[in-house]
């Protein structure tokens, strides 16, 4: 595009301003908010009127994340540490690779444990779930029915011989990790141009797949998630593909908990323009949420790429421009509950030679993919971008509770804030007593205290 303005793309944006405001502002207020009441009791009962409370919130219910495709994959301990302190000082989600072909490449000889064989971009799942329990960040599983990445030593067998695998895959992963991981991903991307076994082929592919992960994880939310196109360019009705295929396997008795909806922006610089038209519209972007809010389940935004295109200034600062407007979006949407951001650092996601000489050459030189290449928030030396300061921001200040008040002469004390949970301090009389409460949007927020 000749003598292209890179802010072009925000004009959607810009032109529906007052209506984006106005729904980001009444959603965030009505969805993501709620009132805590503690009544203040001494210890016969009584109400307490005139305690002091102050309250600080220590964590969101609604999960911020990304992939956690990199930890300790990076090619210095510098970086991994890095890695490991930002992703912990941001996000309470992080979705693991269960990548069946990365996860078991030879049959019967799973990956599971902390000191398996490594392979690049995937972990081991017992490291990245350790990881998870030490930093309170809530695991996520991607994914259990992936046809794409089926092991080849399943690429020729028969349907009835891939379904028996599959099973036991099922079966093992839920032995290990179903008290551990609430959110299991069972589908992903059936909207695929190839296949590598019979099994996708077969009409009941989803269903069956659904049917077993309700089997072996019966507490556990069970998602379905499809690529970008599908979920956020069709056209708004419950007869496109996305919302069909949900609905009929829904009909055919599959327990589909939650829907995902990724938005991959994997376009060339000169395509951005018109290859966001859809994209960056805040009216389809809320029709289309609309839609799948119809099946009355949460929906997840599940993997998230937008490229900066370079390291200049008014690249990155474009990209946070374009990231801070659409989390407030999702955000501020009923249904909406996690919003998965993908790949963190520039110039590793899509390196077919991940070896150390390659990964060196790669720095400063990512022409060959700019759209992935720089679509993290951090650059390739692991400094943060303006996107990453500007989420901080959104997820650690704006979107954040810190208040303190009193008791009223009914003894209770009535706070408005995020729903999340927080550190509860009570001061009567010179004594203090501390508690961590939550305010949950699914729960009783009537809570009492003893001092």
């Amino acid at each position: 595009m000749e003598n292209y303005n890179r802010r072009q793309v925000l004009e959607q944006f810009e032109l529906q301003k007052d209506f984006m405001e106005d729904k980001i502002n009444y959603g965030i207020e009505m969805y993501r908010k709620g009132y805590l009441n503690i009544t203040v009791k001494d210890s016969e009962g009584n109400v307490i009127p005139g305690a002091k409370v102050k309250i600080n919130q220590k964590t969101h219910e609604f999960k911020f994340g990304a992939n956690i495709f990199m930890l300790d994959e990076l090619e210095t301990d510098e970086k991994n540490e890095k890695y490991k302190k930002h992703f912990a000082e941001l996000f309470n989600m992080a979705t693991l690779p269960f990548y069946w072909d990365a996860l078991e490449p030879e049959e019967g000889h799973p990956r599971y444990a902390k000191d398996s064989e490594k392979i690049y971009r995937r972990p081991a799942p017992d490291l990245c779930v350790e990881y998870c329990e030490e930093h309170g960040i809530e695991p996520r599983l991607h994914c259990l029915s992936y046809d794409a990445f089926f092991p080849k030593w399943l690429y020729d067998a028969d349907v009835h011989t891939i379904k028996k695998a599959l099973e036991k895959r099922y079966k093992e992963i839920s032995e290990r990790y179903a008290d551990k991981i609430p959110t299991i991903e069972v589908i992903n991307e059936m909207e695929w141009r190839t296949w590598k076994t019979a099994f996708y082929t077969e009409p009941d592919f989803v269903e069956w797949s659904f049917k077993q992960a309700e089997k072996y994880f019966p507490a556990n939310e069970l998602t379905i998630n499809e690529h970008a196109p599908l979920p956020w360019e069709d056209r708004c009705l419950p007869s496109d593909k996305y919302y069909a295929y949900i609905e009929a396997n829904m009909l055919k008795g599959a327990r589909i908990d939650a829907i995902g909806m990724q938005y991959h922006n994997f376009f060339k610089r000169e395509l951005e323009y018109e290859k966001t038209r859809i994209r960056y519209n805040p009216e389809l972007l809320y029709k289309h949420m609309d839609l799948y809010a119809r099946f009355g389940k949460p929906l997840q935004v599940t993997e998230i790429t937008v490229p900066a295109y370079s390291w200049e200034a008014e690249d990155e600062e474009i990209q946070a421009e374009i990231l801070e407007k659409l989390y407030k979006i999702w955000f501020s949407h009923p249904n909406m509950e996690q919003i998965i951001y993908w790949n963190l650092v520039d110039g590793y996601a899509h390196l077919w030679d991940p070896s150390p000489e390659k990964i060196k050459a790669s720095q400063g030189d990512m022409t060959l993919g700019e759209n992935k290449w720089y679509g993290g928030l951090f650059r390739f030396d692991m400094t943060p971008k303006p996107a990453y300061f500007m989420l901080k921001n959104l997820i650690k200040n704006e979107w954040h509770t810190e208040a303190e008040t009193v008791s009223g002469a009914d003894g209770v004390a009535r706070i408005k804030g995020f729903y999340g949970t927080y550190d509860v301090e009570i001061t009567v009389d010179g004594k203090t007593v501390t508690k961590q409460i939550d305010l949950s949007a699914k729960k009783n927020n009537n809570k009492t205290v003893i001092i």
